[in-house]
């Protein structure tokens, strides 16, 4: 694959940056609210929300693929490669080829700087990928177990051997944010740290707000905003009131009881697109009572999945019929489970549980729309068939920590599978050498590591939906529904693209 990117467009964009006009809007014209004495436009300046913190600025660490962090390295740095809809496009890179099943050659642009005014060199590259390879507390390692080696075989190439053949390597390097490799290994760097992105960070306070200047320097354009605050408003309720009001220019993950309300402030946009976002629920197979294959489907036969999606998430949500959304690459459509609690109650008995048990959920505060009410229904579903659910609701960084340590017995959460293929999910978080949710499945090992291997689109299909069906049967985890990405915008907003990712790039968006 080889493809050469002009960047004379990019060169114009830099030019009329350069001579000073300050408020830029629209697509190339210089425009905004002119101030009366004749001198340049007010500043652009933007403030969004979201309704989860980001907890941790570092695109290596345990917060990494986290929607929130992910959200943050989208301004902050560039990768490779970047994923434009349906296909991967050129960012860093301005093409890539295979000699061989095993070598990727990335040729990269020369005229890339960080925000501190270096150069930015294949050397970053390569000190990038080995760092995420070798910082163990990333759930992102796992993408690259078949890594081979990094080079920096001049200062615009770098070659990436494989130990077998990576069909979703394109992929994976649209998570994989270049940073310096003389200053992103020290301790203090992720407080405030340096990227190449269209925006630098002014100052961040964990599972507050992250303060973002335009990078006026970008290599792909200055962004049209002057600076960019993402505030973390978890309470649904605050995050609305905060757009309608005009606190706030932005937000996304809207619930469906409030999307009405909004619909009638005639200063707000509503936007939708289909979401990689879903929610589910997990068991610890790896502890009684969930390693029992009986008891896992019990739990999903005694939900009436189709009522709690229609009366909790109306039109911004569907049942799911399988372990990832529809929209995913790798997608295959599964039997549902049948709403049926005598056939649970069932299975409890066969499995030594006649009246039941009590176990633990843990979940993210402000980690989904309604995931209090989804919790709520879960447990009175449940309690009907005799299982009573002890809520543990978390602060975000205090429930990565339980989850990677599998220090709980159920854990309810939102996903986002980001890099729009099945690997992402399926071949990182299910494969028994991540060790998610205590579940091990040689022959499903098997699949998911010739599904990455296999570069034929079809066969990587069909071994996904082998996979899917395992999963399915074997109820890992319960997986109720799949999200749409709602958006609330106002309207002098201008620019904004819904992304299925949640995290939306502000590289181009402007506010008249």
């Amino acid at each position: 694959m080889k493809k050469w990117y002009s960047v004379f467009l990019f060169l114009c964009v830099f030019a009329l940056v350069a001579t000073g006009c300050a408020g830029i809007s629209g697509d190339s014209d210089v425009s905004g609210d002119a101030k009366s004495d004749g001198s340049n436009s007010k500043k652009q300046e933007m403030t969004v929300a979201n309704d989860v913190g980001i907890i941790s600025l570092d695109p290596y660490g345990s917060a990494h693929g986290e929607p929130a962090t992910i959200l943050a390295a989208t301004q902050i740095y560039d990768t490779l490669v970047k994923n434009d809809g349906n296909k991967l496009v050129p960012s860093l890179a301005t093409e890539w080829k295979q000699p061989d099943d095993l070598t990727w050659v990335f040729k990269l642009r020369d005229d890339v700087t960080f925000h501190d005014g270096t150069k930015l060199t294949a050397k970053d590259v390569k000190a990038s990928l080995e760092q995420l390879v070798t910082r163990k507390e990333s759930p992102l390692t796992v993408l690259w177990a078949q890594l081979d080696s990094v080079e920096a075989t001049d200062d615009t190439t770098v070659t990436i051997k494989t130990k077998t053949p990576l069909g979703n390597l394109l992929y994976n390097l649209t998570l994989l944010y270049i940073t310096p490799a003389d200053q992103a290994t020290s301790k203090d760097f992720f407080r405030k740290p340096i990227g190449s992105g269209p925006f630098r960070v002014e100052s961040f306070q964990p599972d507050q707000d992250l303060k973002l200047s335009g990078n006026k320097d970008y290599w792909d354009g200055a962004p049209k905003l002057d600076s960019l605050t993402i505030k973390n408003i978890p309470e649904n309720a605050a995050r609305m009131t905060a757009i309608e009001t005009g606190e706030i220019d932005a937000t996304w993950t809207i619930p469906a009881d409030l999307i009405d309300q909004l619909k009638q402030n005639k200063e707000i946009n509503i936007m939708d697109t289909p979401s990689y976002f879903y929610y589910f629920n997990w068991f610890n197979s790896s502890e009684k009572p969930f390693d029992d294959v009986r008891v896992r489907k019990a739990m999903w036969y005694a939900l009436d999945t189709k009522a709690i999606v229609k009366d909790l998430f109306g039109d911004t949500a569907e049942v799911m019929k399988a372990p990832i959304p529809s929209s995913i690459f790798g997608f295959s459509e599964q039997t549902p489970y049948e709403y049926n609690p005598e056939k649970a109650k069932q299975l409890l008995k066969e499995a030594g549980y006649p009246d039941g048990f009590e176990t633990r959920m843990i979940w993210s505060k402000g980690s989904g729309p309604q995931i209090l009410e989804l919790q709520k229904a879960l447990t009175s579903y449940w309690d009907k068939i005799g299982v009573k659910i002890v809520p543990d609701q978390l602060e975000r960084a205090e429930w990565i920590e339980k989850l990677t340590a599998l220090d709980w017995n159920m854990d309810l959460q939102t996903n986002a599978v980001i890099s729009g293929d099945a690997d992402y999910t399926l071949g990182r978080l299910y494969i028994s050498q991540a060790n998610r949710n205590g579940y091990k499945n040689e022959k499903l090992d098997e699949l998911l590591i010739k599904a990455k291997q296999s570069t034929d689109a079809d066969k990587r299909a069909q071994f996904y939906d082998q996979a899917n069906k395992i999963i399915w049967d074997d109820a890992v985890g319960i997986f109720p529904l799949q999200l749409k990405q709602i958006y609330a915008v106002r309207k002098n907003v201008k620019g904004l693209e819904a992304s299925p990712t949640g995290a939306p790039n502000f590289h181009k968006v402007s506010i008249e």
